[in-house]
């Protein structure tokens, strides 16, 4: 007995007994095992006996051994076999409930991790504003770490809450026709402060079919900024992204590939699993819970959609394939859906000038899917360069408050250079007031556009190209 025992340790499906067994002093150390069970444990044991249930043993059996089932000898194999199916099926269920048990925990502790992480920094700002002598600017400075960790806090309890909210079908999709270009525009706009700080290279590869699918845009750029996200994050410093966009008669596939940490082969199974994110990798660096890809695969499916994740293992990357049913607008909605899409078929060469580098990658990546060539520089005298080394430029996005030379005399200048006199000049500015735009009416603009821009706008306006001297304020 004390073997059996020593192969149950070990783990095993389930335990076979005869009731000649029952009679030997060594059903101790088997009766000790099975009260030291763990709580998912509960050990199937068939007792063969030819007693009956009326036998003392075999009711002393069922008092102390726990899960005992009683087949009576002499039995049928069939019978023997079944029984010993079922018993296997729910022992293995136990298993798997001691592995959801274990992610659990490894999750929870994850979460007082990342929870503690940006109370560490507001219980230090707190106690550093008491101190009397603590000047205006020690102030601002101690004020912006607490909106940016409480930011933080918000953005964890947020995914969580997420979760909770989908798992159980609580989240309500407005769904509507979705150009697949502006869902990439978008999540590329969320995510790019987290590529641009860890130095990646992001490559994009759009399909030149135009595209729609059905769904809520908010939540289908969230499914796809989720995953740019987990990329940026699992590669290293200086590392290379990809994302395609890919469309057939009947689906749109985007494709998220990096050449990061990859996912080992005993992960990649359940990477999509609620608490099974965790284990991918031991760096934490970044924050976050790693619940994202749950999150993604159950709003994909709750568009109808599939995800499937690759890897030839670790330091190989991975690449992430989200499938989404191709929608197909009625003549109704296709009338809006399709209005800005039509006015992306003609390809202009643009020149986007912004000291603020932010803010000038954002709209040049906006209008690099939208099909146009974009040439991004962030002073005056760059664009003056770029505008006389060029055959020609169809329009011109100038920040008006640029610190070399302001917007308005840069338009006078490109106005005298043969590639941009008769370009297309848009003022991209914070002033809206009636004398701002007379200002830059009078500097050449054709356009004056107030920020935040109004992108479908923007694009419209560029299909149009006027050329006339006429203001448009937005």
């Amino acid at each position: 007995m004390i073997e059996v025992v020593d192969e149950l340790v070990r783990g095993v499906g389930a335990l076979l007994l005869v009731d000649e067994a029952l009679d030997t002093p060594l059903t101790r150390p088997l009766t000790q095992y099975l009260s030291q069970q763990p709580a998912w444990s509960d050990l199937p044991i068939f007792l063969l006996s030819n007693r009956g249930l009326n036998s003392p043993e075999v009711r002393s059996a069922y008092q102390h051994l726990g899960n005992v089932t009683l087949l009576e000898r002499p039995l049928h194999g069939i019978t023997l076999v079944s029984a010993a199916t079922s018993a296997l099926r729910a022992r293995k269920r136990q298993y798997a409930m001691r592995e959801v048990d274990r992610r659990k925990d490894e999750f929870l502790a994850m979460l007082a991790h990342e929870l503690r992480n940006p109370l560490a920094p507001i219980s230090a700002a707190s106690d550093l504003l008491k101190l009397p002598s603590l000047d205006r600017e020690k102030i601002k400075q101690t004020s912006e770490i607490i909106s940016r960790q409480v930011r933080h806090m918000t953005g964890l309890i947020d995914d969580l809450l997420d979760v909770s909210r989908v798992s159980r079908g609580l989240v309500p999709l407005e769904k509507q026709s979705v150009d697949t270009r502006l869902i990439t525009a978008s999540a590329v706009e969320q995510v790019r402060p987290l590529i641009d700080g860890r130095r990646h290279s992001l490559t994009l590869r759009t399909s030149p079919h135009s595209a729609f699918v059905e769904g809520d845009p908010k939540r289908l750029v969230q499914i796809l900024a989720n995953v740019l996200n987990n990329a940026a994050k699992y590669t290293p410093e200086g590392g290379e992204i990809l994302l395609a966009t890919d469309v057939s008669e009947s689906a749109v596939i985007f494709t998220v590939s990096d050449n990061g940490i990859g996912i080992a082969p005993e992960v990649i199974g359940r990477i999509f699993d609620l608490f099974a994110q965790a284990e991918r990798t031991s760096d934490r660096t970044q924050g976050g819970l790693g619940i994202g890809l749950a999150l993604v695969k159950s709003l994909i499916q709750l568009h109808g959609g599939t995800v499937t994740a690759s890897s030839d293992g670790a330091s190989t990357g991975a690449e992430f394939q989200l499938t989404f049913p191709r929608h197909f607008p009625v003549e109704e909605e296709s009338l809006a859906a399709d209005a800005i899409t039509d006015k992306l078929i003609n390809q202009q060469r643009l020149l986007v000038v912004d000291d603020n580098v932010d803010a000038a990658n954002m709209l040049g990546m906006f209008l690099e899917l939208a099909g146009h060539q974009v040439k991004i520089v962030h002073t005056a005298a760059a664009a003056l360069e770029a505008a006389t080394r060029a055959d020609s430029i169809d329009a011109c996005l100038l920040d008006i408050g640029l610190p070399d030379l302001d917007g308005i005399g840069l338009a006078k200048r490109l106005r005298e250079i043969p590639s941009t006199k008769k370009t297309l000049l848009i003022a991209i500015t914070g002033y809206g007031q009636e004398q701002d735009r007379h200002k830059t009416s009078r500097a050449g603009f054709n356009h004056h556009y107030v920020k935040p821009i109004d992108m479908e706008q923007l694009i419209s306006t560029l299909a149009g190209n006027e050329t006339s001297n006429q203001i448009t304020s937005r």
